[in-house]
């Protein structure tokens, strides 16, 4: 049996380029071409339907980019477009990313009666000169008009927030915690910022927090959201009980994906192992090739010798970790691939192994890197 089925659409565009971001994001020039893109998604999901015939979605991803960018009615239009090609799950969790900059309550509302059931907020931080030195387009007063916007139309809510940023004291980031639990969001998703390569902020680097004041940060919010109520069930969420993001958890099993939308990935497992692919990263050439072969730009099966590390990866961040049976049933691989690892991993304190669970210690939380390391021998 192959593993479940999600499903992630990609809309590029934003508004301006924020400059820790990284990932496939383009600032719009002009009108939004709503019309032509989702007919481009509904080419681009044809050509991929062989791949997933007969598989049921578990959730859907609408993410960006902006997304917010998009209208109520583009929106409702994108999901009857996927209803139609693709059997979704009764109950399926579909969540829409917003831009507090780019949204108002109508607007929300407008989601929410397309079929979006969860969204989730770009808020990053409730002060406007931590907002302003991430280059956001909204500031405070935009981010709290947001969230209470959102609460009134989803009763699954995801906020995001950074820390560790610039100038950014460790009493800045419990009162931004603070305003955050305010709202009792179902989710919440706590990032700190990193500086990723070919992003302005890598280019000219910012004064960020010291290290041992960002590892302080970073235990403040585990305390903090703990106290609250929240379980730290993966690396940066947390969520209230039955709030887990179901399609994030999907990608930390090593679920399968499909992707679709300029740039967007999948990871796929077909008769022959899985596989990863992606499309062209450029919107306009993306809605010139979209439905043909031209649009892949690259797709290739993953060797058996790097489904570890490409499963590791993923289940690792989780805090509960995962069953051994899982590792084989996603990889197709016995447990003795990776058992010598294991047992190294576990010699040095990273990872605690149980009757039916290999989970990271919190030792093995904080030295990720050097925990995945080990799988890469």
């Amino acid at each position: 049996m192959p593993p479940p089925l999600a499903l992630y659409v990609h809309l590029p565009w934003c508004v301006r380029k924020c400059p820790y971001c990284d990932f496939n994001s383009h600032p719009l020039r002009g009108e939004l071409p709503e019309a032509d893109y989702l007919d481009a998604l509904e080419r681009d999901l044809v050509h991929a339907l062989p791949a997933v015939w007969g598989r049921t979605v578990v959730s859907v991803f609408i993410g960006g980019g902006t997304p917010s960018l998009f209208s109520a009615a583009a929106v409702e239009r994108l999901l009857v477009r996927l209803h139609t090609l693709l059997p979704i799950a009764p109950g399926a969790e579909i969540t829409l990313e917003a831009n507090p900059g780019t949204v108002d309550a109508s607007r929300f509302a407008g989601y929410r009666a397309a079929g979006v059931n969860r969204l989730s907020l770009g808020v990053q931080s409730f002060d406007d000169r931590h907002l302003a030195a991430l280059g956001r387009i909204h500031d405070a007063r935009a981010a709290h008009a947001a969230v209470e916007a959102a609460r009134a139309a989803f009763d699954a809510v995801n906020l995001d927030l950074m820390y560790a940023l610039p100038g950014q004291t460790l009493a800045a980031l419990e009162q931004d915690l603070d305003t955050a639990l305010g709202y009792a969001p179902a989710h919440l998703s706590v990032y700190q910022l990193t500086l990723e390569p070919n992003t302005a902020f890598a280019a000219a680097p910012p004064p960020l927090p010291d290290e041992e004041l960002a590892a302080d940060m970073q235990e403040a919010v585990e305390t903090r959201l703990a106290a609250a109520g929240y379980t730290h069930y993966e690396t940066s969420a947390y969520a209230r009980p039955g709030h887990a993001c179901r399609h994030n958890l999907n990608y930390w099993t090593f679920g399968d994906y499909l992707g679709i939308g300029a740039g967007a990935h999948s990871k796929l497992t077909l008769a022959d192992g899985v596989w990863r692919s992606s499309r062209v990263r450029h919107p306009r050439q993306y809605l010139a090739t979209a439905g043909s072969p031209a649009a892949i730009a690259e797709s290739q099966r993953v060797r058996a010798q790097e489904l570890p590390i490409e499963f590791m990866m993923n289940a690792l961040r989780l805090t509960a970790g995962f069953a051994p049976e899982l590792f084989c049933a996603r990889t197709g691989l016995p447990w003795s691939a990776v058992a010598a690892r294991i047992a190294r991993a576990e010699a040095l304190g990273l990872i605690a192994c149980e009757a039916d669970r290999v989970r990271p210690t919190e030792r093995g939380r904080r030295l990720l890197n050097e925990l995945l390391q080990i799988f890469l021998d």
